[in-house]
Order: C-alpha cells, then structure tokens, then sequence
C-alpha cells in the first residue's frame, strides 16, 4: 500500500476528505519524527513500537579487496512487532 493508496482507504473508512487525511497524516508523522529524533520510543496498539537505538562501532571486510576497516557507530531505526500482530500475520500466512 503507498501512500496515495492509505488516505483513499482512510478517507473512505473515516467518512471525510482526503485533504483532512492528508494534513493528518503530515501531522502524525511530524510528531513521529520529532519524537524519534530525541530517542523517545513510540508505541502503537496492537501493531508495535519503533525506537532508535545505536549500533556499536564494528570492523568490516570488503569482500573484494579483502581489505579490513572500521564501520563507526550509528544510530539505527527498530521496529518491534507486538504478539498480536505477529499472529495475525502467521494465520494469513497459514491460510494461504
């Protein structure tokens, strides 16, 4: 689903237009990012919870010149499904 796709559908289900789902949607995500931007965990019912954690500095190899080298820490956006979402996703999957 894109996002032109998810405001015709909420649109329809929430009986208003899609310009209101639209400066909705630009809200919800403004307070999303803004909230994640200072680390603060979000968390939705029944889907989940995103989180920014940090990854610790590692050392890679570049498998063509097999020449070794730091990767730096980095900060890394985690989704967290609940239980209830991951069993719904396995009864679809199961069904098919």
């Amino acid at each position: 689903m894109n996002n032109k796709e998810l405001i015709v559908a909420l649109a329809e289900e929430l009986s208003i237009t899609q310009k209101d789902v639209t400066a909705m949607l630009n809200a919800y995500v403004g307070e999303l990012q803004q909230a994640l931007t200072v680390e603060q965990p979000v968390a939705f019912l029944n889907a989940g919870s995103f989180e920014v954690k940090t990854r610790e500095q590692r050392l890679s190899v570049n498998p063509k010149s097999k020449r070794r080298m730091l990767v730096p820490p980095k900060m890394v956006l985690n989704f967290v499904p609940t239980s209830t979402l991951k069993n719904k996703i396995k009864k679809q999957d199961s069904n098919e």
